[in-house]
Parts: structure tokens; C-alpha cells; sequence
């Protein structure tokens, strides 16, 4: 019997992964615009429970833009990466990374959205990170849209509801990819593309009570991103036909609870609309299974002459996706739901749960990357994925986490099983590899990084980084390729 190889091939893209709206700061410095990001407001968690807090409502906007709202806004302070980056990119490289995510805030270079010219000094500060990045030899992955639609797109437009959004996006691409053309190979036009028909405004700028039909108008704008998408490949290989351009998704792969039919079919639903938006941005096309969902939920997407073409012609070249936990679904409406980031699911009696209410499942990676790699044939990239928890600063200063170090091994070696199984896997950047503020709830306590900051949920702190027992650990994955995993 052939002895089977289970290693990750030279060249694996090891790293870590962040969001200009939850690490960098600098909110209202250097020209930069307002984003949707910066309208959401903390939220304690016993008034949310294990839910998250990222919808905002017209008449909040309008509170916050009057100055009377007396919330607090986390993510337009994040970590303050906008002027330590310098200080945190050294220790990436120290971890020996390969690769940084981090993303381009729009409003940073083009204040309100629809700008005609960039924010030359907006500019400036991202020409700094990716020339710090360069100094080191680490390759920059650049997400173009992170949750940061500029907010002036939100109160002109409603976000990307209006198709008239597509061409102030690929003028924003067209600038920033011309101005780093020689310096990034790798692209994200959309960071977690489903998450706009959750939650719209977080992923689209869309403030749902603007609408008759938030659902319509959620995939509306989904195609209206689509379109762009395909607009951005396009351009961009026209730029540097060498740009590996790919689009990124919130996997949430989905289990049946049980063998009843039922349980099946309603899972298969689930992972259908799920896989929807890669189906159009890797296949190219509408999938019939969400034609009969639109004609069933009265959904008319318009579309003008040419987008169908676009799409299959302009396909992306790589699939990077979001990993943290899968979920279950019933039929049954008596089944007791677990919590989740944007999506619950009935519990798994054979999974544990994180401090969040997330299930842990890293087989479920291996499903996921075979599942994905068998349905599109295209290079895979494993773009977030980690363990949000409370840490404990020891009287020593050390920060213990074995319950990191051990949630990021079993799904590094199932990575490595996926790989043997012949899946062609190019990378993997772990989410948050300095603690920043939390996506779902814009809280400091749910800590992912490898670097401690400084920093609680009030935003009191002294912002110092210190080293987890998880930076070294993942510095010696780093080191050996994925080989030492003890």
C-alpha cells in the first residue's frame, strides 16, 4: 500500500488576517470619510445576549450625525494600527508570516464614496503598510471591501441597493490596484459576500427600513456586487495579468440532525443558499435552485443586457472562504438552538461550544474544503478562521491560551488531511492575529490574536502588545511548514 503524503506544499501562504475597521483607528485623521463602520455602536452583552449588534436604522444614523447619541463607537478607535503598524508588522514577521489580509478602507481613500479624486493621504498610509510589508517579505492580501461601505454612499444611494454604486467601486479598485500593481499580487474584491443577504447593512451599506422589500433588495444588491466583481476581474487583470484576484465567503457548512429526510433536504437548502454567491462568482451563473427561491419569496432581481455574460466571462481565480464552526438544522421547530455569529442551528450533541456559543467542529474543515474544492475546481484559501475567547493576563504578564493553540492544531491537521485528499489549498491566515474589535458585538473581550493588546470593552487601556504562548506556537508551525504541531 502507498504510504499517503500529508504536508502543505512548498510556498504555503501561512499568515494572519484583519479588517481596516476593527484594528486601524484614525476615523475622522488625514481626510478620511465616515463608514458604516464606524455608525456601530457597542453593546453590552447582557443587553444582546449571544447575538450580535451590526444593524443600524436610519433614525440612529441621523442621531449619530447630530452628535446626540451618547453610544459608544469601538471600531473608530480599533487597536489604533494606524500608527503602530510599523510596530505590529514586526511582529507578524517575527511569527515568520508569509502573508498579511488586511483590508483598504474605502472611505480612507475616497471620503465619501462617490469622490471623483482620492485622498492622496489616505493613499500615503496604505503605500507605508505594504512598503513595511515588502521590507519584510511578507505578501500583502488585500480585501477592497471589508465591511466598510463609505458612508456617503449609505445616505446618497442606500449602499450598494443602487447599481450606481458599481462604478464609484471600480474606480476605487481601478486606483488602488494601478497604484500597487507592482507591490500586491493578491485581491478580495468582497470580504464574506453572503453576509449582505443577513445582515445588508453590514455588507452593503443598505439601511433595511429604506426599502419596501429588504429581502429583494438584499439580493439586488448582492447582484449589483456581483457585477462589480466581475468588472474588478476584468480590470485588474488588465492592470497585471499576473493579479490572482479571488472572492471570499462565510462558509457555514450545514449537517442534518438527523437521518430524517426532512432534516436532509432542509440541510441541503441551507449549504445551497449559502453556496449561492460562489456559484455566481466562481461558475458564473445563476444556480436553478435560487431562481425557484426568488419566484417563491416574490424576489425580481433587474438586471441589465450584458451582466449574465459578465459574470461567466469574468469569472475569479481563487475561492477564500471564512471557517469557524459548521451548524446543524431540523425540521423539528422544537429543537433547542445554539448561538452563532450571524447564524444559529440546532446544537450537536458532538461538538463543544466556544465562550460565544460557536460550535467547534474541525472535521468539519476537511468537509468543507473537499466539498468545495469537488463543486469548483479552483485553488482554495482559507482566509479566517480561529477561536474568539477570554484571555487572562498572568501577575507575570504571560497570557496562557492552550485553548488556541489546541482549536488552531485540529484544524491545521485537518487542513493537511483535505491537502492529501487532493485539495488545492494555497493558504490559510488565521483571524485576528492581534486581538481587535469584534465584527458581530464591537467588543475588545472576545480576543482571537496571537498578540494581546491593551485594551477592554470600554476602550480603557494602555494599547501595549504583548506575546500570547500562541505566538510562538504559531511561529513554529510557521517555521516547519505545518510539520511541528505540538
Amino acid at each position: 500500500m502507498t504510504e499517503i503524503k500529508k504536508q502543505f506544499p512548498d510556498g504555503f501562504l501561512w499568515g494572519g488576517a484583519t479588517a481596516a475597521n476593527q484594528v486601524e483607528g484614525g476615523f475622522d485623521l488625514d481626510g478620511k470619510g465616515l463608514s458604516t463602520a464606524d455608525m456601530v455602536k457597542f453593546v453590552p452583552k447582557e443587553e444582546r445576549g449571544n447575538g450580535h449588534a451590526l444593524d443600524v436604522s436610519s433614525a440612529e444614523i441621523e442621531e449619530i450625525l447630530a452628535g446626540k447619541s451618547k453610544a459608544r463607537f469601538p471600531k473608530r478607535d480599533g487597536v489604533d494600527f494606524y500608527h503602530r503598524y510599523k510596530e505590529d508588522i514586526a511582529l507578524f514577521a517575527e511569527m515568520g508570516f508569509k502573508t498579511f489580509r488586511l483590508s483598504f478602507n474605502w472611505a480612507r481613500i475616497f471620503p465619501n464614496g462617490d469622490d471623483l479624486t482620492p485622498n492622496e493621504a489616505g493613499l500615503k498610509f496604505y503605500d507605508n503598510v505594504i512598503d513595511e510589508l515588502v521590507k519584510y517579505g511578507i505578501e500583502p492580501l488585500v480585501t477592497l471591501s471589508h465591511y466598510e461601505t463609505p458612508l456617503g454612499l449609505t445616505q446618497k444611494y442606500n449602499g450598494w441597493a443602487s447599481r450606481e454604486v458599481i462604478d464609484h467601486y471600480v474606480r476605487y479598485a481601478e486606483t488602488v490596484m494601478t497604484r500597487y500593481k507592482d507591490k500586491v499580487k493578491y485581491w478580495l474584491t468582497f470580504n464574506e459576500i453572503n453576509i449582505i443577504a443577513i445582515s445588508p447593512y453590514t455588507g452593503g451599506g443598505v439601511v433595511v427600513d429604506r426599502v419596501e422589500n429588504p429581502l429583494e433588495v438584499s439580493y439586488q444588491a448582492a447582484h449589483h456586487q456581483f457585477v462589480a466583481s466581475s468588472k474588478v476581474v476584468k480590470l485588474g487583470h488588465e492592470i497585471n495579468p499576473d493579479f490572482e484576484i479571488g472572492c471570499m465567503l462565510a462558509r457555514m457548512e450545514t449537517y442534518p440532525a438527523t437521518n430524517n429526510p426532512a432534516d436532509i433536504l432542509l440541510a441541503q437548502h441551507q449549504n445551497q443558499m449559502n453556496l449561492f454567491f460562489t456559484d455566481v462568482q466562481v461558475g458564473g451563473y445563476y444556480p436553478g435552485f435560487i431562481k425557484r427561491y426568488f419566484a417563491e419569496n416574490n424576489i425580481n432581481i433587474k438586471m441589465e443586457d450584458g451582466d449574465l455574460e459578465l459574470l461567466k466571462d469574468y469569472p475569479v481565480d481563487y475561492l477564500s472562504f471564512s471557517y469557524y464552526m459548521t451548524l446543524s438544522v431540523s425540521a423539528d421547530p422544537n429543537q433547542d438552538v445554539t448561538g452563532g455569529n450571524f447564524m444559529g442551528g440546532v446544537k450537536n450533541e458532538y461538538l463543544e461550544s466556544s465562550d460565544w456559543g460557536w460550535q467547534i467542529d474541525p472535521i468539519g474543515l476537511r468537509v468543507t474544503l473537499n466539498g468545495l474544492y469537488d463543486r469548483y475546481r479552483v485553488p482554495l484559501f482559507i482566509v479566517e478562521n480561529g477561536l474568539g475567547a477570554y484571555d487572562t493576563v498572568e501577575s507575570d504578564g504571560a497570557i496562557h491560551d492552550p485553548y488556541r493553540i489546541d482549536y488552531l492544531r485540529k484544524h491545521i491537521e485537518q487542513m493537511k488531511e483535505a491537502i492529501a485528499d487532493g485539495v488545492d489549498l494555497i493558504g490559510y491566515t488565521s483571524w485576528g492575529p492581534i486581538d481587535l474589535i469584534s465584527a458581530s458585538t464591537s467588543e475588545m473581550s472576545k480576543r482571537y490574536g496571537f498578540i494581546y493588546v491593551d485594551q477592554d470593552d470600554e476602550g480603557n487601556g494602555t494599547l501595549a502588545r504583548s506575546r500570547k504562548d500562541s505566538f510562538f506556537w504559531y511561529k513554529k508551525v510557521i517555521e516547519t511548514n505545518g510539520e511541528d504541531l505540538k
